[in-house]
Order: C-alpha cells, then structure tokens, then sequence
C-alpha cells in the first residue's frame, strides 16, 4: 500500500516541483492538496483528479489516520507552525527550504521531533542536480586531487522586484536571495566538505525598490583547508560558471543550470524517457589548461528525494536530508548576516546552542 501525502501548499513549490514527484514515485500517493486558491484548486482537479483538494490544514489535522505524510511547502514563516502541528498529530514532515526563519526555531522542532519519534526531512532537492552530481562523483573519486577552492553560483537576471513574501524585509518571512538561493548552495557545500568553520559575507540589496538582500557572496572556511565561494544575484546581467571546482591536479568547470525546473514547469515528470540527461553541449571542462576533456553531466534526479524518503518510512533507513544539515545551514546564514553587518570574518553557532 502506498504511504498517502497530505501536500499542504500549491504555489511553485507545490504545483511544479512536490506534486509531480511525488506523483512519479512508486510507493507514494498524492492524496490530498490544501490550498484555498480558487484557480490553485481547479488546477489540481485537472492534473490530479483522484486527489482531495482541502481549503485548509485543519482538514488534514482533522482526518487523522489518513495520511501517512505531510509535506510542507507553503510561505517560510508558516514552515515551522505547520509542521509542528503535524508532528503533533503523529505524522511525518518533509519541509521545503529554508525548514525555518532561524536556527533556534529549527532545532526546537528537531527536539520535537526526537520526543515524537518522527522524522522531519528538509526537501533540498538541488542534491539532484546533475552538475553537482557529478562534482560530487569527481570529488569523491579524486579526479580533481585535493580540492582547494569550491566555487558555486545561482545567478538570475531579474531587475524588477516582484512583489510576494519572498521579497519581504520582515525577518519572520526569510525573505531575500541569501535564504531563498543561498540554502541551495550552502547546503551544497556543506555536503560535500562539511561544517565550515569560519564564515565571511557581503550582502547587498541592489535593485530600485528592493528590501531584502539580492545580491549576496559568501565564503566559507571548511575543517582541512577547503573554501567555498559561493556567489547568488538577481541582478547578473551575465552568468558566470555553475560550478568552477579547483585541485590539485585538475579542475572543473561547468555553466548553465540543471534541466530539471525546467522540464518540471513544462509539464515534464521522471517517469519519461531521458529524465534528467543533460545535452552533451552542456557538458562541463575536467583537466587543467593544457589538457582538458568534455566530461558527461551524471542524469539529474530529483525523484531520489522522494524515494529516499520511502525508505525512510518504511525501513527506518536515514532520511536523504538530515534535518542537522539544514540547521548547519541556517548557522551559516545567519553568521552571514553577523559577518556582513559587522564587515569581518565570523564562526557559526557551535551544534547544541
């Protein structure tokens, strides 16, 4: 039997990215969707017809025994209420990014979670990126030799501010570009060389009208010698690379970003041929300036995520995202913060505090 998802939210998050997966997953059923969104819940009746459509969570938290799950993609400051309330009433949580507005809200919901026995799984889906697949697979394997300077980019060129929460200044909505695209490609890095150690940020907001940060660089000192630079924007008007992955030996440099987004707001699932395959134009450069290969984009598969939580509910295996990591995370958004606000280089909040 199929462990049954309560999606509470139908905006993006919802309608492009949790639906159809879950949707693609064997072993997961889409069996409700909250929104109160008129034209949200006619679309939802005519992609998902054998799903409830809810107006609100309470019908969720009503119904208890019928679902097995429940997904959380609805604005930032309601991420932590919402799944509070479901760990409560004894059901598992799957929580978009960023899982709170601050690190001391995360871990309280952890210690919740503890004392319920259930887990809470941070949906940080760009784990599944082919590109960074495929530094993961370079740099696991050593074809870079020790990796010196990790170099990580999400840039947009969107100079007109649209209005919405994500753009808000108030710090319960986790607004801006540091929190939105940063949790990306801080959870990245702390992936794949662990905790830094020390943090160094220049925030800035940028565009006529604009409150919250959309222009922002971080740094990061990783235990062994590592640094990630990692740049976000909603004000390049010129891309830099996706990833420019510096060793010993070699190096990695990739542009462009993974086709997934895009094929999911085409009307694109997993279950078709050739997900995830990256065209071989876009493939990345391994090597050094004298010698260099094309090396193939490993397929992009964010229908892990999900199977991965399958199996975290019905064999006990650890969760594809442990919720530690995204507090590690929101410990470095927040020393961002500090570091910017007092131009100097900072530690993260040790665990436990």
């Amino acid at each position: 039997m199929s462990l049954r998802v309560a999606l509470i939210g139908y905006g993006t998050g919802g309608a492009v990215f949790h639906a159809p997966l879950i949707s693609s997953v064997p072993g997961l059923e889409l069996s409700a969707v909250v929104t109160g969104n008129p034209g949200r819940r006619a679309d939802v009746r005519d992609r998902y017809p054998d799903t409830r459509v809810l107006d609100s969570p309470d019908r969720v938290w009503e119904t208890n025994g019928e679902f097995d799950l429940v997904v959380v993609t609805a604005p930032n400051r309601m991420h932590v209420p919402l799944a509070r309330t479901a760990l409560t009433t004894g059901l598992p949580v799957v929580l978009d990014k960023p899982v709170a507005a601050t690190a001391a809200d995360a871990r309280s919901l952890a210690a919740l979670a503890a004392v319920r026995g259930l887990p809470v799984i941070p949906f940080h889906n760009r784990r599944w990126d082919g590109d960074f697949q495929t530094v993961r697979r370079l740099v696991g394997a050593g074809a870079l030799g020790g990796v010196q300077r990790f170099e990580s980019r999400f840039e947009r060129w969107r100079p007109q501010v649209k209005p919405g929460w994500k753009e808000s200044s108030d710090p319960r909505d986790a607004g801006g570009i540091l929190y939105d695209l940063g949790s990306h490609l801080i959870d990245q890095a702390i992936a794949l060389f662990g905790r830094p150690e020390r943090v160094y940020a220049e925030l800035d907001i940028r565009r006529p009208g604009a409150e919250s940060v959309d222009d922002a660089f971080v740094a990061l000192a990783h235990p062994g010698g590592v640094r990630s630079h990692l740049w976000m924007s909603a004000t390049a008007a010129r891309l830099g690379p996706r990833f420019r992955v510096l060793g010993e030996r070699a190096a990695y440099t990739v542009h462009g970003m993974d086709g997934q987004e895009d094929a999911l707001r085409d009307g694109h699932t997993p279950e078709e041929d050739g997900w995830g395959q990256a065209p071989p134009e876009s493939y990345g450069l391994l090597g050094t300036p004298d010698k260099a290969h094309r090396e193939p984009t490993d397929p992009g598969s964010y229908q892990d995520f999900y199977a991965g939580v399958v199996r975290t509910l019905r064999g006990g295996s650890p969760p594809p995202v442990a919720l530690k990591d995204a507090i590690a995370g929101l410990d470095v958004i927040e020393a961002a913060l500090r570091s910017a606000a007092d131009n100097e280089v900072v530690e993260p909040h040790a665990p436990g505090r």
